[in-house]
């Protein structure tokens, strides 16, 4: 090594850790598609946590780079406006995409599953329970008016982090292509502060394939590549 190289090289490291990550490309559609470069959400953070600790270590909690600017600002912002409310997210995705099962999307790195905010009996927030007695939050079944197994529904918090999903969505340059919750329950989120700004956002028409109670489906939108053709 050159004596200017040798002179260079401790100067330049700092920037070289700074470097952004490579940049996520993803293929196809939620639906049939792929991802490179995806990146894991964080386990947890001030006001939120993943779903399940063995669904993070099994490597199905990645998601694109940009979707994951969104969400964790989204969740930021909550931090400072209603610091007491806890929030969790769920399945999003696998390191190179694909399928994903049981579900039908979340194939290239778009698609986040959020956990419905609830509240307890004395009215606290508090994380779903999760075990795989119920499906890790999954096989949480809530009646008519929200409420199950002494817990009930946050729609405010639920109201507020779609607003805020809304908001960092756009200033990220990010689009919302599709929103997914059980129809029977959506009057009681329209109802709520937040209600009339939600009703810009593309909520699926129709019943979709399960009830969508205990979480609410959130399909970002981001220009992706082609479907990889597969070699044989």
């Amino acid at each position: 090594m050159t004596p200017a190289r040798r002179y260079l090289l401790p100067l330049l490291i700092p920037f070289l850790l700074a470097a952004p990550a490579q940049a996520s490309t993803c293929h196809g559609r939620p639906g049939a598609g792929s991802i490179a470069g995806a990146v894991a959400l964080p386990a947890s953070g001030a006001n939120f946590e993943a779903y399940s600790r063995l669904g993070v270590q099994m490597g199905r909690t990645h998601v694109h780079a940009r979707v994951r600017e969104v969400v964790l600002d989204a969740y930021a912002a909550l931090a400072r406006s209603h610091p007491g409310k806890h929030y969790v997210y769920g399945e999003t995705g696998l390191e190179e995409g694909g399928r994903m099962r049981p579900h039908r999307t979340h194939q290239n790195g778009l698609s986040v599953d959020f956990m419905v905010p609830v509240l307890d009996a004395g009215g606290r927030s508090v994380a779903l329970p999760s075990s795989p007695l119920n499906k890790f939050g999954y096989g949480v079944e809530f009646d008519a008016h929200g409420r199950a197994d002494g817990l009930r529904i946050d729609f405010e918090a639920l109201a507020e982090h779609l607003v805020q999903l809304k908001q960092a969505a756009r200033k990220r340059k990010v689009g919302i292509a599709l929103v997914i919750f059980d129809p029977a329950l959506k009057p009681a989120l329209l109802k709520t502060a937040r209600g009339k700004e939600l009703k810009g956002l593309p909520f699926m028409q129709g019943k979709p394939w399960i009830r969508h109670d205990e979480h609410y489906h959130v399909d970002f939108a981001v220009p992706c590549q082609p479907m990889k053709l597969k070699a044989g």
